[in-house]
């Protein structure tokens, strides 16, 4: 909780009326250090957990500096650029640009992939003030010369380091290629890479850094439990897990992650089949379907939402409970982004893994980038005592080197039996070699 409100900030009274409307009275730590940098024009790169309110932080200096322009934008203009790796969190930006805007004379439209081009091409037409877009679906519209990106004076990243991840590193420098060198550029990103500082000195001028939360840092409010499981036994721990947190309140909202886009699907239908209300999302399902999935998740039609990590940054849903992960996320990075869905604007939540004994490695590699080890609860039916032995004990993991670091020839039946006997027909099974047939004679 910052020392000050929103009214010190000196924002337009339209700004003000509506953020009075929202109940919003002080700003967030990033709103209120990001803010008043951005008002004053400079660039920002600025680390920040999702659910810290960043939208908000650069949504507001934005439409400050269009009220204080008080014009119209011109045929196929685009006054203000928004960047964003996902289409349901495209359509979360532009949610707030009209929320935030909704008392100023305010065009916001959208461009994202999955949908027809058609009503994305009208909606330019006339000019917009602000374009909030996919990397994509933004480089399509312009090349068929549905845009003029000439006169954007502010550029934003959100969510920087996610469209790294995804490939989108060449289609942002063909956007910023194409806008123009006098503009405010602003990024936004969970963690600090390399790659992340490297793009910041291509397109940002002298910039202000702000850090909220070291990065890779958790939600101090999510409290973090890992359950060891037989694969086989997964999904009956989950439905028991669902069931047993349901106890407390059927209403609450639980978020689980897959590894797969198939296994998500699979997933939701065998919790429904199991009488727990869940629908799936991930990026092979259409707009529409995607935007359904979480209206229902949001109205509390189904309880439970399946995602994969490429469709969960999309998800800002305020009220998750329950974090999941059924499968242990390949980047550690993302077992951050994962367990922020839960604990959102000062709640608190629970993030729960089930680890089996063929996703240690991925725990361990969450729990180094975090700082510390997760802790373990066995409180429940499917404990798998050896795979927590195997975590708790390095020494007790299994290794298939000899003493000498060197792999050893083994014995067990099968194919690598047959070939250590084809291979070393002279040695006996000490290793040791035959006398010849005539000497045993």
């Amino acid at each position: 909780m910052t020392d000050y409100s929103f009214k010190d900030l000196a924002l337009a009274a339209p700004l003000e009326r509506a953020l009075t409307e929202k109940g919003y009275t002080n700003p967030s730590p990033i709103q209120a250090e990001a803010i008043p940098v951005l008002l004053r024009g400079h660039d920002l790169l600025a680390c920040a957990q999702t659910g810290t309110g960043k939208t908000a932080a650069f949504a507001l200096p934005m439409l400050q500096r269009l009220y204080e322009e008080n014009r119209r934008p011109q045929q196929r203009e685009v006054r203000t650029l928004v960047l964003s790796p996902t289409r349901e969190l495209a359509v979360q930006i532009a949610d707030s640009f009209r929320a935030y805007g909704k008392h100023m004379r305010l065009s916001v439209s959208l461009a994202y992939g999955g949908v027809a081009q058609s009503p994305q091409r009208r909606a330019l037409k006339n000019g917009v003030d602000v374009l909030v877009a996919t990397p994509g679906r933004l480089l399509d519209l312009y090349q068929q010369g549905c845009m003029d990106l000439s006169g954007v004076h502010t550029f934003v990243l959100d969510e920087a380091d996610h469209m790294l991840d995804m490939g989108f590193i060449h289609d942002i420098r063909r956007i910023a290629k194409e806008l123009p060198r006098e503009r405010q550029t602003l990024m936004f990103s969970a963690t600090m890479a390399n790659s992340i500082a490297e793009l910041a000195e291509r397109l940002l001028k002298n910039p202000r850094q702000i850090r909220i939360a070291p990065a890779a840092t958790t939600a101090e409010k999510v409290e973090q439990k890992v359950y060891f499981v037989e694969h086989a036994n997964k999904r009956d721990l989950l439905v028991h897990l669902l069931n047993d947190h349901a106890d407390g309140n059927p209403d609450e909202l639980r978020l689980i992650f897959t590894k797969t886009k198939h296994g998500a699907n699979r997933l939701a239908t065998q919790l429904t089949r199991d009488g727990i209300a869940a629908d799936a999302i991930h990026g092979n399902k259409s707009q529409a379907a995607r935007q359904k999935a979480l209206d229902r998740f949001r109205k509390r039609e189904i309880s439970v939402l399946v995602a994969t990590d490429v469709a969960a940054r999309g998800i800002d849903v305020k009220d998750i409970t329950l974090v999941v992960n059924f499968d242990l996320p390949m980047e550690p990075d993302s077992y951050v982004h994962r367990i922020g869905r839960t604990a959102r604007a000062g709640a608190s939540g629970l993030a729960v893994s089930l680890c089996c004994g063929e996703q240690l490695s991925l725990l361990m590699a969450a729990e180094r980038l975090i700082g510390y080890s997760v802790p373990e609860d066995s409180d429940h039916p499917f404990h798998a005592e050896p795979i927590a032995i195997r975590h708790r004990n390095p020494s007790k993991r299994r290794d298939d080197r000899a003493p000498s670091g060197k792999r050893g020839p083994s014995f067990s039946n099968g194919p690598r039996k047959k070939n250590f006997r084809r291979n070393n027909k002279h040695m006996d099974r000490k290793g040791r070699r035959r006398a010849p047939k005539a000497a045993q004679a």
